[in-house]
């Protein structure tokens, strides 16, 4: 019995390490991740991908009220995976973070630094008792003196910088593909195919375009531009990815 309450103390206590060295809490956080749907991001030499799976839970929900990738700054998008409500916390807190930069420095914060300060500040929620991590990992990609830059956080606080990877449920999967598929010398409209190809390879093969968000931003205009159903919609036809007919009619029975 007392082996079972020591147990469940490092359980509960995020500021308690447990002896084999591990923050249980953190680890839960990780696994919230891990249930939320897939994100996926894309380093080329014209610039960053972001996308994000956005399947609806049900019709009757409008696709525009599910939000998995967000603007943090002119040059900065953010996608998510997780608990939306903590991935929301951490848009707002980067927004501000790029927001002060202007107005101290009068230029653009570093995309770096923007995920460094969004990690320190994640970090600060696996130290203090009272309080818990946040579940939810975000992908950070933008333009940084010209040159494109993606960033992944972890619930411990933790950065790392990737050419391509995939966070959220099917990890494992996702980015076995990235990695069989990726080459350094993809353009732009590649790396969305690419991105896409990913997120379809645990959909069956399938996407459509009210299902998933896809967000760019190119070293040329070193702007944040969101795809719009239609251009989806293109790239899906282009890379053999439409729902079959009979996906069609067996919705349409249903």
């Amino acid at each position: 019995m007392q082996g079972q309450a020591q147990q469940q103390a490092y359980d509960r206590g995020i500021t308690i390490f447990s002896p084999d060295g591990r923050l249980y809490q953190v680890e839960y956080a990780r696994e919230a991740v891990k249930r939320g749907t897939a994100s996926v991001g894309v380093r080329t030499a014209e610039g960053v991908v972001l996308a994000a799976d956005k399947r609806s839970r049900s019709p009757l929900m409008e696709p525009t009220s599910v939000e998995k990738i967000h603007k943090a700054d002119d040059h900065a998008g953010i996608a998510s995976a997780g608990h939306v409500a903590d991935a929301r916390q951490l848009i707002d807190f980067a927004r501000r973070q790029a927001q002060v930069n202007r107005l101290r420095y009068g230029e653009a914060v570093g995309i770096e630094t923007l995920t460094k300060n969004v990690t320190d500040h994640i970090q600060q929620y696996t130290q203090v008792g009272g309080a818990r991590p946040f579940g939810v990992a975000l992908l950070i990609g933008g333009v940084e003196n010209g040159e494109p830059r993606l960033y992944e956080t972890d619930p411990s606080g933790t950065p790392y910088e990737w050419k391509a990877v995939s966070i959220g449920a099917d990890r494992s999967d996702l980015q076995e593909h990235l990695e069989e598929n990726y080459e350094d010398d993809l353009t732009l409209d590649e790396g969305v195919g690419l991105a896409l190809r990913t997120i379809a390879s645990a959909n069956d093969d399938e996407l459509a375009a009210d299902g998933v968000d896809v967000a760019t931003i190119t070293t040329e205009s070193e702007a944040f531009v969101e795809l719009t159903n239609d251009e989806i919609s293109t790239y899906i036809a282009d890379n053999d990815l439409e729902p079959s007919e009979e996906d069609d009619e067996d919705g349409d029975d249903e």
